[in-house]
């Protein structure tokens, strides 16, 4: 049985306005609930099996909302900041009313895959490092990238602090003085790419996160574009890809 909530908390919570927002709704008699015209905004409802209609229109329930965004270069993985845009900024209002989150981070100036939810649960088994959940990135690297690196990464590289990274997968996609790769770690340690080619005397200049577990980026997003994920990437996430 679905816990009931009051009316004007599951409207505000979907972007109808304040809870006084809402009461004005009420008022001009704008709300139904399973056919009847609400008088009280206050009256406590099970949103999963109650039939919303606002002026005629009814009104779609759901608790989480899932984004996939493709994150583009100067942009905080932050839900606010003082200096800089963050990734909600760049979500319409319909979306901000969930209050969703950026799960994991990206570096200010690395671009590709962000999710954003307001699923707590989700975000802990993404984050937690007993999960081990892949994280492909694409790289461009000033320097000659040699399968002798492609070795070394497959070890577990030192990096600058003395840790010992877990063993990750190099593909070396064109190499010379401008090399470009693919990376596959199973971390997320600060700057972790950027580190772990400084440990073998290379530096990245371009990095762009192509997927988390089975989730890959949709393409088509253009920079700070963004959708919702589909039923099926969901599911992925919930049975396959991030929770693994």
């Amino acid at each position: 049985m679905q816990k009931k909530e009051r009316l004007d908390k599951i409207l505000s919570n979907l972007g109808y306005g304040s809870r006084k927002d809402v009461k004005g709704l009420v008022k001009s008699g704008s709300i139904e609930i399973n056919g009847k015209v609400v008088s009280d905004s206050s009256i406590k409802i099970d949103p999963y099996s109650s039939v919303i209609k606002i002026e005629g229109k009814t009104v779609e329930y759901r608790e989480f909302i899932y984004l996939m965004m493709n994150k583009p270069q100067g942009i905080i993985s932050s839900t606010d900041d003082f200096r800089d845009k963050t990734v909600i900024d760049l979500i319409s209002e319909e979306y901000k009313a969930f209050n969703p989150f950026p799960v994991g981070r990206l570096d200010k100036d690395t671009e590709g895959l962000m999710v954003l939810t307001n699923d707590g649960q989700l975000s802990h088994r993404v984050l937690s490092p007993k999960k081990h959940v892949e994280k492909v990135y694409y790289a461009e690297v000033e320097g000659v990238v040699t399968e002798e690196d492609k070795l070394l990464f497959n070890e577990g590289v030192i990096l600058d602090d003395g840790y010992k990274t877990l063993p990750a997968k190099l593909e070396i996609m064109a190499s010379d003085n401008f090399s470009k790769i693919y990376l596959t770690i199973e971390e997320g340690k600060f700057h972790q790419v950027k580190r772990m080619f400084l440990a073998v005397g290379k530096k990245v200049v371009y990095l762009k996160r192509m997927a988390i577990g089975g989730l890959r980026l949709d393409e088509s997003l253009g920079l700070g574009a963004y959708r919702e994920l589909t039923k099926e990437e969901i599911l992925l996430i919930e049975r396959k890809g991030l929770s693994e």
